[in-house]
């Protein structure tokens, strides 16, 4: 006699919140939930609106944050903090210091990694980025927001590395 098959292991029929969330361009649920809950709070949801070149050294990269405010701040959501996406923050961060970038984590009381002792809320505090759990608070989208708005913080250039930047120049 066969095993019968657990309800969990049982085809799902329409669509999750996921699946409806990637069709909007969302990469995670995580993202989704926040362009909810801005609509929810009546502020307009910007997602990845633009890109923002930055640097490793040798090499560039662009960042696209996830989530842009009508006041200028930026908003990243991480449900996993891994290695790479702390170092290109702290890249972004350092390079940029009039964008003011903020953090939502799915856990904020998650290790960073495996057996670490430091959380992703402690590494974001560490690392003085403001950052909050689940969603994006609303008092966020009230706030004046930072003296530069992310185009002239970009207008400006990456902060160091600009012999990096000269040989791209060149390249082109």
């Amino acid at each position: 006699m066969p095993f019968p098959i657990k309800r969990s292991h049982w085809p799902r029929r329409g669509t999750t919140k996921e699946q409806a969330g990637f069709r909007l361009g969302f990469r995670s649920g995580l993202e989704g939930r926040n362009a909810k809950h801005l609509e929810d709070l009546g502020v307009p949801v910007l997602f990845e609106t633009f890109k923002i070149r930055y640097a490793i050294p040798t090499s560039l990269h662009w960042y696209t944050p996830d989530f842009r405010l009508p006041n200028g701040i930026l908003v990243e959501t991480k449900g996993r903090w891994l290695m790479n996406d702390r170092a290109k923050m702290l890249f972004v961060k350092v390079q940029y210091p009039d964008l003011d970038i903020r953090m939502v984590f799915d856990r904020a009381k998650a290790p960073i990694s495996p057996g670490a002792k430091t959380t992703c809320g402690e590494w974001a505090e560490k690392h003085n980025m403001r950052w909050a759990e689940k969603l994006i608070p609303a008092e966020w989208t009230r706030e004046p927001g930072p003296a530069l708005t992310p185009e002239e913080a970009l207008k400006r250039g990456p902060i160091g590395f600009q012999e990096i930047l000269e040989v791209e120049r060149r390249r082109k």
